[in-house]
């Protein structure tokens, strides 16, 4: 099973520079960002590019601190679908198309994908990685004004001993936060 966090940033909500990234748990990330976005977007993006980057049959963990982000890609993304992309109240769904882009992704992957929600800024040892690259890119984004930037970088495979991750599961995609020891013990979870 691969287990990546992901997690977005802007610096001036709605409209700053944005930046994204994910970080695998075995090793490696990557990041980048654009000139002008939201958090939502961020967010959004830093799981279709986790998606995206872990194209195989493995099961595909994606720990995240975004519910929006994690509903989105699971929850609501059905029913959105089924709806012609209309929300319950017949309103057009935002940020549809990087929501279409996460449909895709997920739905050409062979392998499953689940999420779980983890607590943000509480020490969690990957999505603070997470965090720090996506501040940077958007950072980055910002000093250059370029339209997109992307980064690849590697992170420790291993993480602290101790995690602070706590949340609630969303079905039914969603996997209840916890700690794992092993992948043996996440496996359970597909």
């Amino acid at each position: 099973m691969i287990i990546v966090s992901t997690d977005g940033s802007c610096l001036r909500n709605p409209g700053g520079a944005i930046g994204w990234a994910w970080v695998d748990h075995a090793g490696g990330a990557e990041s980048g960002g654009a000139a002008s976005g939201t958090n939502q977007i961020a967010e959004l993006r830093a799981v279709l590019e986790a998606v995206r980057a872990h194209p195989g049959s493995d099961p595909l963990l994606i720990e995240s601190d975004s519910l929006y982000a994690i509903k989105c890609a699971s929850e609501w993304l059905p029913n959105w679908r089924n709806n012609g992309w209309r929300t319950s109240n017949g309103a057009a769904v935002k940020n549809v198309e990087i929501i279409r882009q996460i449909d895709h992704a997920i739905a050409g992957r062979p392998g499953p994908v689940r999420f779980r929600w983890v607590r943000g800024h509480v020490g969690n040892y990957f999505n603070e990685q997470a965090d720090a690259l996506a501040g940077a890119a958007a950072r980055k984004a910002a000093a250059t004004a370029s339209p997109a930037t992307r980064t690849v970088a590697m992170v420790a495979a291993a993480a602290p001993e101790t995690s602070a991750a706590a949340g609630k599961a969303a079905e039914p995609a969603v996997v209840p936060t916890a700690d794992y020891a092993t992948t043996a013990q996440a496996l359970h979870l597909f």
